[in-house]
């Protein structure tokens, strides 16, 4: 359950941000009146608990903005974090009673929940849900591995050209458009929040971002504003190549 009651607004399907990458993006107009009348956007602030692992699973949805820490805590109070939800990723699953990770709003974030019973129902009859549901999986799958990579085997420095990779790649394609050479997105994650995701000390992060800042892979407008010059370049500094593969 959440630290604090979630703001419950409105929202109209047509007008949402990730209307084209959420669990919703194949389905047609009337299986997107029936998921209308399950849905309800609910607003947490930072650091509010959207969810805790072990507890019971009452709604899914997905992330229309803000960024969400998934992460799991030891018996003797270690944590770790296991993942990030972005804007269109999907938080929960179905057919499954109780919620596996601690979900913790990161930034202020805004959810479109669904009733996990109904969601769960109209799953058994909707295929084009069904089928991205599916692919969202997978992708998850594949994010969940470069994880593992990223914290096993690259250094401090890759660990920050490589999250700046992803949050780049996310931003593009959320606003549908390529990425490249000059794009520009703003860091969802404060500073002390990277470190904890890439399992470093804040200070190495200030110290490598401004390492990559110095060496011209990235330019910095405030402390959360990026523009890649290059993105080849920054390709290169995470330890992976332009085709996803490593660089040897």
């Amino acid at each position: 359950m959440p630290q604090t009651a979630p703001t419950r607004t409105a929202q109209s399907c047509p007008q949402c941000p990730i209307r084209h990458s959420a669990v919703c993006s194949l389905c047609g107009p009337s299986e997107l009146a029936e998921l209308d009348a399950i849905k309800t956007y609910q607003t947490f602030q930072a650091g509010d608990v959207i969810a805790w692992a072990g507890e019971p699973q009452t709604i899914v949805g997905s992330v229309v903005s803000g960024v969400a820490t998934l992460s799991r805590t030891l018996a003797d109070g270690r944590r770790q974090m296991v993942g990030l939800l972005l804007p269109s990723d999907f938080i929960g699953r179905s057919r499954t009673q109780v919620a596996p990770y601690d979900v913790t709003a990161a930034t202020e974030v805004t959810l479109c929940t669904f009733r996990k019973r109904a969601f769960d129902e109209m799953l058994d009859r909707t295929m084009h849900i069904e089928r991205r549901l599916l692919q969202m999986t997978l992708d998850e799958l594949d994010a969940a591995r470069e994880w593992m990579l990223l914290l096993g085997r690259k250094t401090a420095r890759e660990k920050i050209a490589s999250l700046l990779v992803i949050v780049a790649r996310r931003d593009a394609a959320l606003h549908r458009r390529e990425v490249g050479n000059g794009v520009s997105f703003r860091l969802p994650l404060t500073r002390e929040a990277m470190a904890d995701y890439l399992g470093l000390t804040i200070e190495t992060v200030s110290r490598q971002i401004s390492a990559l800042r110095k060496a011209g892979v990235v330019e910095m407008h405030g402390t959360r504003d990026v523009t890649i010059p290059d993105f080849g370049r920054l390709l290169d500094e995470s330890g992976d190549d332009a085709d996803g593969g490593i660089v040897s």
